[in-house]
């Protein structure tokens, strides 16, 4: 785990320079492959794809029709998941095409945070000297803990919602949630003979852009919420460690297991969430 404002000394050839080591919000680079620009939490991220996909390779092989000892618990979580993911969506049909999705960001989300908690992460890198100032560079950094990776799962999330929004009702009905043009024309039509919808259906129309202004305010809440919480787990530790690096910082490390499990649920829930609200028509 990164220790922040920890300090060590390394010796050059003209003596001791001082080495900082901080906690920074943005992720490090580490090395470029022409234009583009690795960073440790990049780095982090695909040792977490290769850990989920070489896991899954395995279990897929070993899968049978009557299943016994693992996968009988893999087959029981798989059922707790349906029916928890039925309470969002109220129904199982949406379960079974929006679960999938849900489920592989939970565990992406799953694994990135508690890599972070590994030793090694955060601690072992190299150091950059730049205008007489000499930096640690971690090799790792746990991706969560970036705001750059929360924000592109945010949009993933938001903008999937819509996709699948689309496609589900509709190109014009799904706008018509946001922008109701169509309320606004039977206005035009009916008022004559209801005079209420002069004072009701103008309220709706606001209703539906104020809805689409908390399209951009989900994916703020989303990313800040999964990054604040990483990130202040981080310093927390790094706090502890500064104080006693070998006992106080355990039941925290517990603690932060339990967080990273629970910030990877909420995210994953309110993305079933989005996209089940996205894929239902108005009226309902």
């Amino acid at each position: 785990m990164t220790e922040k404002s920890a300090q060590v000394n390394s010796h050059n050839v003209e003596g001791t320079a001082e080495v900082s080591h901080e906690t920074t919000i943005f992720a490090e680079p580490i090395f470029h492959i022409g234009n583009f620009t690795v960073t440790n939490a990049l780095i982090n991220s695909w040792v977490t794809v290769f850990i989920l996909v070489t896991a899954f390779i395995l279990i897929g092989r070993k899968i049978k029709k009557a299943p016994r000892g693992l996968q009988n618990i893999f087959e029981i979580i798989l059922e707790e998941g349906m029916n928890l993911t039925d309470s969002v969506t109220g129904s199982r049909h949406k379960t079974e095409k929006f679960l999938p999705l849900a489920l592989a960001l939970f565990l992406f989300i799953l694994v990135n945070n508690w890599l972070g908690l590994l030793p090694g992460i955060g601690t072992i890198g190299f150091i950059e000297t730049e205008e007489g100032h000499s930096t640690f560079v971690p090799f790792f950094r746990g991706a969560t803990a970036d705001l750059n990776l929360t924000l592109a799962l945010s949009l993933f999330a938001v903008v999937l919602s819509h996709v699948l929004g689309v496609m589900s009702l509709g190109l014009w009905k799904h706008f018509n949630k946001f922008f109701n043009i169509e309320i606004l024309w039977q206005t035009v039509k009916k008022f004559t003979k209801e005079p209420m919808l002069l004072m009701v259906n103008p309220i709706k129309f606001f209703v539906g852009i104020i809805e689409a202004v908390g399209e951009v305010a989900k994916i703020a809440s989303l990313s800040l919420r999964l990054f604040g919480n990483i990130f202040a787990g981080e310093v927390l530790l790094a706090s502890m460690m500064a104080i006693s690096a070998y006992i106080l910082p355990i039941p925290f490390m517990f603690m932060e297991l339990i967080v990273g499990m629970v910030q990877a649920l909420v995210f994953s829930i309110l993305t079933l969430a989005f996209i089940s609200i996205a894929t239902s028509a108005e009226e309902h």
